[in-house]
């Protein structure tokens, strides 16, 4: 009667799909918005967390954004996503919260790790250069609730999940991921006409994709059930090519028109999808189909997002 969780980053992708799981399932949520508290800003957070009191924390806050907004701001993503995790694994040490699961990436990987990727994986090759910044944030956030476990006897465990998509997701083309920049590149050229849509790379690259309701249950549920040094993958369990993704979200959208694939951009690393069987044998498995996913993506899309809205 007495939990208090607290969402670190409840308004993102992410975060709005586990404040919904917790509160479907009657938990007590508690969340502040970046207007009150900046994350980055160290003394806030301790303050805020002896205020407030909660007794866990999903930490699901970060710097995001695809190949564009990383190879351009590399700065940003490391210094960012840095302070912002440190300061609340720590703040939460300082307050007393002994319940904290940090939500990391699947580019945690090395780029040519052997597929599936195994959690063991982990610093045994160079990591993919167009996302290297955030990865070696995200690495260090698995190495900082590993420290606090080791010296303070903290539960603070990790959750990596692969690509994910769903409501809430960021549709700007300069910062977004592969699967709502293709999103509203369809949406756009179905509206306007348009006879061709334009893809980076060859479509050859191999992705995992994961609806984000189905990481929010998976999330809930370590939080309940997992206790362990090593952090933990969640995936979908299956992966398809870049080609395969823009052909399945071209048809959801219903743009008829060709697909050109821009060969002087990079793809990124040849393939990535991870091992899960960890959490499968823990009892977690996805439930969304990979169509079904995106068709209801591209209907929030719609009714939130796209300055032209139609009916689906």
């Amino acid at each position: 009667m007495d939990e208090r969780i607290w969402v670190a980053g409840h308004r993102g992708m992410v975060g709005s799909a586990i404040t919904r799981r917790l509160q479907s399932e009657g938990r007590n949520v508690i969340s502040v918005d970046r207007s009150v508290l900046d994350l980055r800003q160290q003394d806030e957070v301790e303050f805020w967390l002896r205020a407030n009191q909660p007794t866990a924390i999903i930490f699901a806050a970060a710097k995001v954004g695809g190949i564009i907004a990383n190879s351009n701001y590399p700065a940003d993503f490391i210094y960012d996503n840095l302070a912002i995790q440190t300061n609340v694994i720590h703040g939460a040490h300082k307050a007393g919260v002994d319940r904290l699961v940090f939500l990391g990436s699947s580019c945690i990987y090395p780029k040519f790790a052997e597929q599936p990727i195994k959690e063991s994986a982990l610093l045994t090759g160079p990591l993919e250069p167009t996302n290297e910044w955030y990865a070696i944030a995200k690495i260090s956030g698995i190495m900082t609730c590993q420290a606090y476990r080791k010296q303070h006897g903290r539960n603070y465990v990790s959750v990596m999940p692969c690509n994910l998509y769903g409501p809430n997701d960021n549709f700007n083309l300069e910062t977004s991921h592969v699967m709502p920049a293709l999103m509203r590149k369809f949406h756009e050229a179905k509206v306007s006409g348009a006879k061709e849509v334009m893809v980076w790379g060859t479509g050859t690259p191999l992705r995992e994709f994961l609806h984000v309701d189905d990481l929010a249950k998976g999330v809930v549920w370590c939080l309940d059930h997992y206790n362990d040094y090593e952090h933990i993958n969640c995936g979908a369990g299956f992966d398809v090519t870049i080609r395969e993704l823009a052909e399945t979200v071209g048809r959801v959208v219903g743009f008829t028109g060709d697909l050109v694939f821009d060969t002087s951009k990079p793809d990124g690393t040849p393939r990535k999808i991870m091992d899960s069987s960890r959490m499968r044998a823990l009892g977690w498995k996805p439930e969304i189909s990979f169509e079904e996913g995106i068709a209801s993506t591209y209907r929030w899309y719609l009714e939130n997002v796209a300055p032209t809205a139609v009916a689906a």
